[in-house]
C-alpha cells in the first residue's frame, strides 16, 4: 500500500510540474489542482497508514498500537481548504487576464504596456 502511494505521489508531482511548466491559463491550474493532491497525500502517507483503526482515544485512555494519528488529518483538511481559496483565486485572477488581454497562452502577454 505505502509503495502504491509512494508512486501515485511521484506522478503526481511530475505530472503537476509539467502542467505548470504549460503555456496555457487552464494547464497552469490542473497542474495546481495535482500538487495539491500530490502534497495532501504526502502528508497522509507521512502520518502512518493504519487500517481500521480510529482517531480518537478510548474511555479507559489506554491507547494501544496501532492507532491512527490524528494530527496528518487535521493538516490535509486544512491544506484542501487552503488548496481551494488558492484555485479559485487562480481562475479568477486568470479569466480576468484573459478578458484583458484575449489570449490564455502564457507567451503571448509579454508586456501589458499596450492595454487599453
Amino acid at each position: 500500500m505505502n509503495l502504491l502511494l509512494a508512486l501515485l505521489i511521484g506522478v503526481l508531482y511530475a505530472a503537476g510540474i509539467y502542467m505548470i511548466m504549460r503555456r496555457s491559463f487552464v494547464k497552469v491550474i490542473i497542474g495546481l489542482i495535482f500538487l495539491g493532491h500530490a502534497a495532501n497525500l504526502l502528508i497522509f502517507t507521512i502520518g502512518r497508514l493504519t487500517k481500521g483503526s480510529p482517531a480518537f482515544v478510548p474511555m479507559d485512555g489506554i491507547l494501544l498500537e496501532p492507532f491512527a494519528d490524528p494530527l496528518p488529518q487535521a493538516l490535509i483538511l486544512t491544506a484542501i481548504v487552503i488548496g481551494f481559496g488558492v484555485q479559485a483565486f487562480a481562475i479568477v485572477l486568470f479569466k480576468k487576464a484573459y478578458q484583458t488581454v484575449g489570449t490564455d497562452d502564457l507567451d503571448e502577454m509579454k508586456s501589458t504596456d499596450e492595454l487599453k
